[in-house]
């Protein structure tokens, strides 16, 4: 499904999504204390609409728009798309792949939010009227399929704000059916997991924020005629989404990815945000520790290139996340609100939370490099000017992280306009035991795809799946910035040592080390994925890469005797291959292999070879304990 289809004038675009992975422990500060259900209930804002904006804020809106280049761009947006719904055909339920319905939950969502704000801003009741029809057609669903839960969350939030903000347009009965569909497809198959205190409502991952933001979204709105199920829902989803938003701390990164740092935001910030315009207090969440910092990582986690550092099971597109202009606006950072307006949409919720504070990284004096705690990233960059700069993107982190891939120590990286190592991102989630025993089965989820190293390879997960490593050392100047990480954990108990190194130099070159002790003689790989064309000297020490007319340099410092080669994309030969994975085209890797190592010093230089250059001088290799 294309971009656009999903995107309609709503809130954001994933692919469906479905849990069941190990989750991190919070790095935690003590949980908040949360009100009773009659607390919470006393504190609704009579009247609609309440979510998100009010009535007045509309009307302000509507002033604004005029006056504003970027607001007209985005309502010009949204008015395209709900003039494109008002053709369209109610959604239908549908399940295509036999678990989701989530393709239907969120087409539902996007078009009542791009409807409902059109007519809010223009009052032609043909919007109005294609929101019932698609809200009457999704009210007449058998289910809402909550045996994946998200659909019926994203379902919920759509009724919410279909409810909410377009009150005034229905009859009584019509307020009635979407009652009595939130209620009963909705509200009464969540309260059933809350009373079980089980699956989603004890995650530390973005299914917590996308289904206690949905049902509190459906809450607040019926406050009023379901108020026992709604105060049960708050009361109970208070306490839930604290679990996830301990887990942005410190420094505001998400061990899932950037993709899903998007997700789980997204729906977060929905949650605090409607909390605050409907009951005018988020009793104190945006102020778990970290999650004002959240805005940090779009921010760097995505190169010159405007792709993004896609660990986990993650796409490298870019960020767009409205999410960022209400983070602005909260923790008064306007650089996350500059970051949007680079990249925005223009949705209804860009319009909701616009923000026109903020400059350039470099005017605002953002550092260079930025170490993420918790999740255990770092990025690096030698500008933060012009689509050629030099960006490296490295992590460590836990293998047991929701949607982790095994690739501990692996990096990319982007120079002259290009990425030069990638990582291949998410295979189809619909493969058999994709979230289960079969996992580490599937190359892309396997580190031989990644670009790090792997230790005698065979049938097996080839790193550990428990492994939890650290970045052990972080230091950032003008000239140098280095990150060392140690990996010791996910290649035991082959190896009694594994540390790699990343550095860069003089803002232009990148060194990758690796130190490693085995057990006994031992094969190591190194491996590089890159959608260069790639061509070796020699005498095997020297690569050169190039993608149009730019040229990658890449020496083997050390050991002496080790070689490059070039392979395909594509699992080694004792490494196990089941049918159904996604074909890795375009793409080959840069590899190095060492027989019978014991006691390992590998170094590789990266330098981008642009226009006029002082002749490269290669760095002595010392020892990580001397970096």
């Amino acid at each position: 499904m294309k971009m656009r289809k999903l995107l309609r004038g709503g809130i954001l675009v994933m692919t469906a999504i479905i849990g069941g992975m190990a989750v991190v422990g919070a790095q935690g500060a003590e949980p908040i204390a949360t009100p009773s259900a009659r607390e919470i209930l006393s504190r609704i804002k009579s009247g609609h609409p309440r979510l998100l904006m009010d009535a007045a804020g509309f009307e302000r809106l509507k002033k604004e728009i005029p006056q504003n280049p970027d607001l007209q761009r985005y309502f010009n947006r949204v008015q395209e798309d709900a003039r494109a719904i008002l053709k369209d055909p109610p959604s239908k339920y549908e399940i295509p792949d036999g678990l989701r319905l989530l393709n239907t939950s969120r087409r539902v969502m996007n078009r009542v939010y791009a409807l409902a704000m059109m007519y809010r801003l223009q009052g032609d009741k043909a919007f109005a009227e294609r929101a019932w029809q698609e809200l009457e057609a999704a009210a007449s669903f058998k289910d809402w399929n909550p045996r994946h839960f998200l659909d019926t969350a994203e379902m919920t939030h759509a009724f919410a704000i279909g409810y909410d903000w377009l009150y005034d347009c229905w009859t009584p009965e019509q307020r009635q059916i979407l009652a009595k569909a939130v209620a009963e497809l909705g509200f009464k198959p969540g309260l059933e997991i809350y009373r079980k205190n089980s699956g989603w409502t004890r995650a530390r991952h973005n299914w917590n924020q996308v289904c206690n933001g949905g049902l509190g979204m459906g809450a607040l709105a019926l406050a009023e005629v379901l108020p026992t199920e709604a105060g049960e829902i708050l009361e109970a989803a208070l306490k839930s989404i604290q679990l996830p938003m301990a887990e942005y701390g410190p420094d505001g990164a998400w061990a899932e990815g950037p993709g899903y740092w998007n997700y789980a935001t997204s729906y977060n910030v929905v949650f605090l945000a409607a909390l605050e315009t409907a009951l005018g207090t988020d009793f104190g969440l945006s102020k778990i520790p970290g999650f004002s910092e959240a805005g940090m990582f779009p921010i760097y986690a995505t190169g010159p290139t405007g792709r993004t550092f896609n660990y986990a099971d993650a796409g490298d597109g870019g960020i767009r996340s409205p999410s960022m202009f209400w983070l602005s606006w909260k923790f008064n950072r306007p650089e996350y609100a500059w970051c949007q307006r680079q990249v925005a949409y223009g949705s209804a919720l860009d319009l909701v939370w616009y923000d026109g504070r903020g400059q350039k990284p470099a005017a605002m004096n953002l550092p260079l490099d930025k170490y993420f705690r918790n999740a255990e990233v770092v990025t690096m960059r030698g500008d933060w000017e012009g689509r050629d700069a030099l960006w490296v993107g490295f992590k460590a982190g836990d293998n047991k992280a929701n949607h982790s891939n095994l690739d501990l120590g692996s990096f990319v990286f982007d120079a002259l306009g290009y990425r030069w190592a990638v990582d291949l991102g998410a295979d189809n989630y619909n493969l058999p035991g994709y979230f289960g025993k079969q996992r580490w089965t599937y190359y892309r989820m396997r580190a031989e795809s990644h670009n790090t190293l792997v230790i005698n390879p065979g049938q097996g997960p080839d790193q550990v799946p428990t492994a939890a490593t650290k970045i052990i050392k972080f230091q950032s100047t003008p000239n140098r910035a280095v990150a060392v990480a140690d990996l010791t954990p996910a290649y035991a108990p082959q190896a009694q040592k594994v540390e790699r190194g990343l550095a860069m130099l003089e803002r232009r070159r990148i060194l990758l080390q690796d130190e490693i002790k085995t057990a006994q003689p031992s094969a190591v790989w190194w491996f590089m994925t890159t959608p260069a064309q790639i061509r070796i000297e020699k005498d095997g020490r020297t690569a050169y890469l190039t993608q149009g007319k730019a040229e990658l340099r890449v020496n083997l410092l050390s050991p002496a005797g080790a070689q490059f080669t070039v392979m395909d994309a594509v699992p080694l030969p004792t490494s196990p291959n089941p049918d159904g994975q996604r074909k890795n085209t375009g793409v080959r890797k840069l590899t190095i292999h060492v027989k019978d190592a014991t006691d390992l010093r590998m170094a590789v230089l990266f330098t981008p070879v642009a226009g006029e250059m002082p002749p490269i001088v290669l760095p002595v290799v010392a020892p990580l304990a001397q970096w």
